[in-house]
């Protein structure tokens, strides 16, 4: 069966769990910022007339630079050439970004309005030994939020690998909008808690 239609797909699930949505904000708080200036790899997600594009884009430090709580910068470094991702946002601005940070089993998406800027000043800025972005991806954050755990628990994405202490935790990203939340008790019990829900 074929879903057509918002009211049959949401009798299915049924209503969001609270949580999901009081933990989004519109800006980049401390843990926020904390974690993506830990994150050297993201997916850029953007949308054009062609349909969708998702390009992973890494570095070797942070994989954006946070010029103020509700704007990032994502170099374009030397690629394919293929630009969809750029194409899409002269076009469409909608963008997503999702960072990653190994050993860490949460997601942090930001999304957003991007454009794309050649600017030589700001080119200049992410000089790396005489070498330049040709362009710089500006996005505008219109939401940031943490993604649960269980697809990386599912996956064990990095086994053998683990950088989880250098990040807030999910609960230290809650307890961060919710002052009365116990972030340790949530983060000691999660992963018990989660198992009988991974299928």
């Amino acid at each position: 069966m074929t879903i057509t239609d918002i009211e049959t797909l949401e009798a299915i699930y049924g209503d969001p769990v609270p949580r999901s949505i009081t933990k989004v904000l519109d800006h980049l708080s401390p843990c926020y910022c904390r974690w993506i200036e830990a994150s050297r790899f993201v997916i850029l997600s953007t949308v054009g007339p062609e349909g969708t594009d998702a390009s992973p884009r890494g570095d070797d430090g942070p994989v954006v630079r946070i010029a103020d709580n509700r704007t990032v910068l994502l170099p374009d470094w030397m690629g394919n050439n293929r630009i969809d991702s750029l194409r899409n946002i002269v076009r469409d601005p909608r963008a997503s970004l999702m960072f990653m940070v190994p050993g860490s089993r949460n997601v942090v998406r930001i999304n957003g309005r991007a454009e794309v800027s050649a600017d030589p000043e700001l080119l200049a800025s992410f000089d790396r030994g005489g070498k330049r972005p040709r362009t710089v991806v500006m996005v505008r954050v219109s939401e940031v939020y943490f993604q649960c755990a269980k697809a990386l628990m599912r996956s064990d994405l990095w086994a053998g690998q683990d950088l989880s202490g250098t990040v807030p935790s999910a609960g230290d990203f809650v307890r961060e909008v919710d002052a009365g939340f116990d972030g340790a008790a949530y983060d000691a019990n999660y992963e018990v808690q989660a198992q009988p829900k991974l299928w």
